[in-house]
């Protein structure tokens, strides 16, 4: 095995770990764990001693796709209900076109106390 097969083989070892990894912790790390699922056996594929075999015709080149295991069920986390963290966008808003206007109405009305020349 030469020093590429090595290094191919090493980081194929290294993202088939992460894939594990990320199954076990949930959530989107699962997601991103099915999506890289069948990454570590391509890569594998992509050796330069075996990309060299099948270019000679030494190596099969029409293999069938391999089947990769689904992961465990995990057990179903209860989601806390937790409200809103204030009061409505739509209350704020009149709030402030209430206040504007208030203000509006007051620099007009001073306004006429004393008038400009």
């Amino acid at each position: 095995m030469t020093k590429a097969d090595q290094t191919v083989e090493t980081a194929a070892d290294k993202l088939e770990d992460f894939v594990q990894n990320a199954r076990r912790a949930g959530g989107v790390k699962a997601k991103v764990g099915e999506a890289l699922a069948e990454d570590p056996e391509f890569l594998r594929k992509l050796k330069p001693s075996l990309i060299k075999a099948r270019a000679k015709g030494e190596a099969p080149t029409d293999e069938p796709p391999t089947q990769v295991t689904p992961p465990p069920p995990r057990p179903k986390q209860k989601k806390s209900k937790q409200k809103g963290g204030g009061p409505s966008p739509f209350l704020i808003i009149g709030a402030a076109f209430a206040a504007g206007y208030v203000l509006a109405k007051m620099i007009d009305w001073r306004g006429h106390a004393h008038p400009r020349r």
